[in-house]
This record gives C-alpha cells, structure tokens and sequence, in this order.
C-alpha cells in the first residue's frame, strides 16, 4: 500500500470545466437577443403608408427627414445648409448601394421636394423612398 508523503504533490486533473464557459455564452447570447433589435433603430419617423412593397434600406446611405423637419444622414443630425454643402461627399462615398430617404409623413411637401433637390444634385445614383406598405383589408 502506497502512502502519500507529507510534502507530496496531488495528481492534476486534465478536464476542461466548461460549465463557467456555457453561462457566459448564454448570458452573450441574451445580451444580443435583447440590444439588436435596439441597435437596428434610427431616427424615429411615421412613415407614410403606400400600396406598394415597401423599400427597405440596407446598406446605402438613409436620410431621414423627422416630423421637427431635422435632416438625419444615417444617425448623423444636420442643418440644411449642412446638409445640402456635405451631401455630394458624404454620397460619393457612400452611395454606391442607393440612397433612402426617409420622411415622416407630417413633414411639409416642400421640404422633401428640396432634399430631395439637394440629392439629385449631388449626382445619387439611385433614391429610393422609404414607405410602409399599407394594409389592405
């Protein structure tokens, strides 16, 4: 019978505890289930309602016009003069998958008429408007 010594070593356990890695894992997985559909915001608009298939932008340049008349260009707030002076650069490089304009359905006609203006101008490949299909019952 073999005794251990006083001053002896125990044998090292080789097994990995993944128990710990697994609760972390699901606590990530919990945390990104509840902040993407948070992160996929934007500037909070009411869209006007069409009958046609809506057109959602993906990955182009959005600009959003709010119910204040406040031009958004992705998260970004600009004034008009801001807008309509950094527009041809911020969509030379970053338009070549279209540009979505976005305007709340309160904002006044010539409003949208004018960004609108200001993106032709600039030489927007394509713009596309924003819409929410309408219900058909």
């Amino acid at each position: 019978m073999a005794h251990r010594r006083r001053g002896g070593r125990t044998p090292l356990n080789a097994e990995i505890n993944v128990v710990s890695l697994i609760d972390v894992m699901m606590l990530l997985m919990v945390i990104f289930m509840i902040t993407a559909p948070i992160m996929q915001g934007g500037v909070d608009v009411a869209l006007p309602k069409a009958a046609v298939k809506a057109l959602e932008p993906k990955s182009g340049l959005v600009v959003t016009i709010n119910s204040k008349g406040e031009i958004y260009v992705d998260q970004t707030r600009l004034t008009y003069g801001e807008f309509r002076a950094s527009f041809a650069a911020l969509s030379a490089r970053r338009a070549r998958d279209g540009v979505y304009l976005r305007a709340d359905q309160t904002v006044p006609y010539g409003t949208v008429v004018q960004v609108l203006a200001v993106m032709r101008g600039a030489g927007a490949p394509n713009v596309g408007l924003v819409a929410e299909p309408e219900d058909i019952k």
